[in-house]
């Protein structure tokens, strides 16, 4: 299989995406996750323009890199300005990293109106710069910003650039799509024009998801002649973010098959995409193609009947060669096949023909046409099964709560007080809290009832909380549902509540996530 390279631009190219501000610390973490992975290429940042980048190289060293190559990114130097007068230049000779990049306009429009400069003094620019630098490291990339603008304006001069680094000693020449405004059959079309222009060149291909084609543009690209792809994890970055190594990877390396990352590794991305999303503060969307939690989700009953018989007849690969798992979803629109599997996966059996299977999918539709929303309420969805079949002990026998908000004309903010009253065992509970909200407070108070008995809850906590109006005709006496996502510090779980009173639904699902736990810890005891 013929080799592709990717380089990783999430830590430079990722962090100008707006929301998005990674620590040192996180920088470093990603770095290391990324070359576990098999990146080739780490674009760590510019280390002339912030301190962070600076610390970031120097921290670098100090980390045992097993495949992936450093790299710091940078311009061409300032126009009436020699190289070694360049301050930008010096700092990313001082980053001491094996492979430096650096852009340089290809567009005459960017040398005229933003640089101010004339095209030739662009080109003495770009020369200068890479055979400059060629002398302090092993690999020299040039990015061609704006080339694929740059060559339908005056493809002539687009190419002259590009000859420039070439003749400077540059390595690479990387085809950018900077304001993501080309198509799939433009870039196939230019970057073939490039390599019969410049056959010996390794070239490269970085692209923008403006037109939403920057994983289609990267493949056209690299079946073009490409071999390297430049990208993001999630494809973040900014306006509409860069092209998504999430999705370019598996589809260079599975479907076209090239060489890209090691076999074994492959399985490691949706851990990877996870990893990215939680320490850029991005949440990585369900739909995502490969790596998001709907990617080989079923919720049709016929879709989730043929592919328990045969996984192909709807998925175009097999979710783990990704690290990813298929998804049966329960809900009104599902049948018994999509129970069959849901029930098998929470370890209980029951005979396909069953009239209790029936009835519990009955159960469960009557419950969506309530509002109920088990797609996103797994933990609800088993405890429904479960205690449909007896299999769920009763931890605590509920009698009361009350919630209490009040608010005097002194108080910038209201005072929530919730008091729970329950046994467990027999042994009667009466508690009392306070909150920051009556769901916080409500919260509080049942945990408070149970940890005396539960010390194991303690490692609990709430993570997320929405809520959802069901029926909006109806005004304020509307449905409303509410979803509640927990972790322990091992799992994620989620649970729901239904009801016209926002309380009452808090409660259902507070109650729930909580019975899920204890059923949980009890079952990893008895294993």
């Amino acid at each position: 299989m013929e080799k592709v390279y990717t380089y990783d631009t999430t830590l430079r190219d990722g962090s100008q995406a707006e929301g998005v501000n990674f620590s040192l610390e996180d920088k470093l973490r990603i770095a290391q996750k990324l070359d576990e992975f098999g990146i080739d290429y780490i674009e760590g940042g510019w280390p002339y323009a912030n301190p962070k980048d600076n610390l970031f190289f120097q921290k670098i060293k100090k980390l045992r890199f097993e495949h992936a190559k450093p790299v710091a990114f940078g311009s061409t130097r300032k126009p009436g300005k020699t190289v070694k007068e360049d301050k930008q230049i010096e700092a990313l000779i001082k980053a001491e990293v094996p492979a430096i990049t650096i852009f340089g306009k290809s567009w005459d429009l960017h040398v005229t109106d933003a640089l101010k400069t004339s095209l030739e003094e662009n080109l003495d620019m770009v020369y200068e710069s890479v055979e400059f630098l060629k002398k302090y490291v092993d690999e020299v990339i040039f990015d061609a910003e704006h080339f694929f603008d740059g060559y339908t304006a005056n493809p002539d001069y687009a190419l002259a650039v590009l000859e420039a680094a070439l003749r400077g000693g540059a390595d690479w020449i990387v085809l950018c799509d900077t304001n993501g405004g080309k198509l799939p059959h433009e870039v196939h079309e230019i970057t073939q024009e490039v390599r019969k222009k410049f056959p010996d060149a390794k070239i490269g291909i970085h692209a923008h998801n403006d037109s939403e084609t920057a994983v289609a543009n990267s493949i056209m690209a690299v079946l073009a002649g490409a071999r390297q792809v430049h990208g993001t994890i999630n494809g973040i970055g900014e306006r509409t973010g860069n092209a998504n190594l999430c999705s370019i990877i598996p589809n260079l390396q599975l479907k076209l098959r090239f060489d890209v990352v090691p076999e074994e590794n492959l399985k490691k991305l949706t851990e990877l995409a996870r990893f990215v999303a939680e320490l850029s503060n991005m949440p990585l969307p369900r739909n995502m193609p490969y790596v998001g939690e709907s990617a080989f989700a079923h919720k049709g009953g016929v879709h989730a009947s043929a592919v328990m018989k045969k996984a192909i007849t709807y998925e175009h690969i097999d979710p783990e060669l990704v690290g990813n798992k298929r998804k049966i979803t329960v809900s009104d629109l599902a049948g018994r096949s999509n129970l069959l599997y849901k029930l098998k996966e929470f370890g209980i059996e029951v005979d396909e023909k069953s009239p209790e299977l029936l009835k519990l999918v009955e159960k469960i539709k009557e419950l969506e046409k309530e509002g109920y929303h088990f797609e996103a309420a797994d933990a609800s969805l088993e405890l429904l099964c479960r205690r449909h079949f007896g299999l769920v002990k009763d931890y605590f026998d509920f009698d009361a709560y009350r919630v209490l908000i009040a608010k005097r004309r002194d108080d910038s903010l209201p005072t929530s007080e919730a008091t729970v009253r329950l046994a467990v065992e027999g042994v009667d509970e009466h508690t009392a809290a306070l909150g920051n909200g009556p769901i916080s407070a409500l919260d509080k108070a049942l945990r408070k009832a149970l940890e005396e008995f539960y010390p194991n809850l303690k490692e609990m906590q709430l993570i997320d909380y929405k809520v959802r109006i069901i029926n909006e005709s109806e005004g304020t006496g509307a449905k409303v549902r509410v979803l509640v996502e927990s972790t322990d510090g091992k799992r994620k779980w989620g649970t729901v509540g239904v009801s016209e009173n926002v309380i009452e639904a808090s409660w259902i699902a507070l109650r729930d996530a909580i019975i899920y736990k204890l059923m949980k810890d009890e079952e990893e005891l008895s294993s």
